[in-house]
């Protein structure tokens, strides 16, 4: 299981699922920010029994300062590919009340099933809110929990 969340704030670029959607705030991070490929990346490692995303790319790393996290991701699918892992299925849920996502998602796994080696098939995206309540109800930030299989090849 992996788990992500980073506040919105003016003058960034908003990525969710290796895309860029149209919003007025971006998600504020050492990188691009994209929680629901970060969580992705944690739920493939921690499966793996190989850390965390932070451990792997940590903001404090110039390397990774605005990375776009498909290529995190894509190191991460490495990672495991070299442990003798390959992934089966991927689930996620997106908590934001805004952009709305249902539109996305098809977009989301086309972008994220080559990079994990998977088909669209085997990644579930779903979004919900948190019907006004809390941080993600006051539109303060976005998080995202991913669920993961993988099989030892």
């Amino acid at each position: 299981m992996g788990y992500d969340v980073h506040r919105l704030v003016e003058g960034r670029d908003l990525w969710l699922g290796g895309i860029r959607l149209e919003h007025p705030k971006g998600l504020l991070g050492h990188s691009d920010a994209d929680v629901l490929i970060h969580a992705i990346c944690d739920a493939l490692l921690g499966a793996a029994n190989l850390r965390d995303i932070g451990f792997h790319f940590p903001d404090t790393k110039d390397e990774f300062h605005n990375v776009d996290s498909k290529i995190l991701l894509r190191e991460t699918v490495l990672l495991l590919r070299k442990k003798g892992y390959v992934i089966g299925n991927i689930d996620v849920t997106v908590c934001a009340e805004h952009p709305k996502l249902n539109t996305h998602i098809s977009k989301m796994k086309e972008c994220l099933a080559p990079l994990m080696e998977v088909t669209v098939d085997d990644i579930s995206i779903k979004a919900t809110t948190t019907e006004k309540l809390g941080f993600t109800g006051r539109e303060e930030g976005i998080s995202a929990y991913a669920v993961t299989l993988i099989e030892k090849v």
